[in-house]
């Protein structure tokens, strides 16, 4: 079996219809004798910021030493970019041999791709152990698979929005009591929640005597030891949410320090150049990122492609007012395609993701303001297969010569 092959096999895996839970986890959990016991983790539950404040964590880890381990998803380019750790990216060979494994089993229930993702991940840091994971939850929280660990020394809630109600609840009600099921009896929460989202998580903190920390700026809990290294002014937010966690842990300032300057986190506000135009890859898939997202700029050429189950309507409404034009493309498999997305704002549909980059360069080169290419993770990741960055130290954000 080939890497590719592999990875083909675990993207074709699914719970066929079954509700969610955690009992397909737990017997993959059991199976390979209890991995998630192995090491102590950070849970980073929210709608959005979970990977950024990941990616914090990670670069702490890092400078503090010893052996550590980190989760996020999506994936850009490769699968393996998902598990990693103070060695870098799972192997090749490892991921063979896991799915070898998994396709010998016979599971009581069909074992869905991010189940397998998350038990390849808990085995690999077990394998290595790890001191510390940061893992980053799907969707939700109490149903997710990674709610099985049960060493979790604090929980970070970066907020709750408008993503997955369905899935969740139908609301921001449900959404909040799905996201707090996470939460650990006397385990420390550290959260960015607002509204009706933070009042269901004060609710259950109390419930479960978890400390609850919330984000306030003059909090020196959460202040900004540095500069956070991830672009956009939402990014304080989850470096202060980052760094508030891991003072708790008890990390020296230097460490948290080293984590906030340091982290990378590729498809969140990157930016590249593509023939002397700045070209900005975030991968915004809701209304509040999308919001957030907006709120960088002053004027953009859109490239956006997204998938049916999220609220594209909306997001798209959110950007255009600052679209000086506007491309669509395939975001990648089971994305929208050409009469779903032009049947809702008229602009030409483009089968590849580079095409319609190149087509929004032409014009950006022409009216001065960069691309963005946004809607989707796999979108970006797209892009980025085919248009690695040749540079990513020139001024975009924050800069008036070329702000956006």
């Amino acid at each position: 079996m080939t890497y590719s092959e592999a990875v083909e096999w675990l993207f074709s895996q699914t719970r066929a219809g079954a509700p969610r839970g955690l009992s397909r986890i737990r017997e993959l959990m059991e199976r390979l004798g209890h991995p998630e016991g192995a090491f102590p983790a950070v849970h980073v539950v929210g709608t959005n910021g979970k990977g950024s404040v990941v990616a914090y964590l990670e670069a702490a880890f890092k400078a503090a030493g010893g052996a550590f381990g980190a989760t996020t998803s999506p994936h850009l380019v490769d699968f393996r970019e998902r598990i990693r750790s103070h060695l870098g990216p799972i192997g090749e060979a490892e991921v063979c041999a896991f799915v070898r494994w998994a396709r010998a089993q016979r599971f009581r229930e069909p074992v869905a791709f991010f189940d397998l993702t998350t038990a390849l991940a808990f085995q690999h840091f077990s394998s290595l152990g790890v001191r510390i994971a940061a893992v980053e939850a799907g969707v939700g929280g109490a149903l997710d698979a990674t709610n099985v660990l049960p060493r979790v020394e604090a929980t970070v809630i970066t907020n709750i929005g408008e993503d997955h109600l369905e899935t969740l609840g139908g609301s921001l009600v449900g959404v909040a009591q799905d996201k707090a099921g996470a939460i650990r009896p006397g385990v420390p929460v550290v959260t960015g929640a607002e509204g009706v989202g933070l009042e269901v998580i004060r609710a259950v903190a109390a419930e479960r005597g978890a400390p609850l920390y919330v984000l306030e700026e003059e909090d020196p809990l959460f202040a900004l030891p540095a500069e956070p290294s991830l672009r956009g002014r939402f990014q304080r937010k989850n470096a202060r949410l980052a760094a508030a966690a891991l003072r708790l842990l008890g990390y020296s300032e230097e460490v948290v320090s080293a984590g906030i300057a340091n982290a990378h986190h590729p498809g969140r506000m990157q930016l590249l150049r593509h023939q002397g135009v700045p070209v900005v890859l975030d991968g915004a898939h809701n209304p509040p990122a999308a919001r957030a997202l907006a709120e960088e700029f002053q004027r953009f050429h859109l490239v956006f492609g997204a998938f049916p189950r999220k609220d594209y309507p909306t997001i798209l409404q959110i950007l255009l007012p600052k679209a000086l034009s506007l491309r669509y493309t395939c975001a990648g498999r089971g994305a929208l395609q050409a009469q779903a997305l032009q049947g809702l704002f008229s602009a030409p549909y483009f089968e590849l993701p580079l095409a319609a980059l190149e087509d929004a360069v032409r014009a950006a080169q022409a009216e001065e303001a960069p691309v963005l290419v946004t809607g989707s993770l796999y979108l970006v990741g797209e892009v980025l297969k085919q248009l690695q960055p040749a540079s990513e130290d020139q001024p975009l954000i924050g800069s008036r010569a070329g702000a956006p």
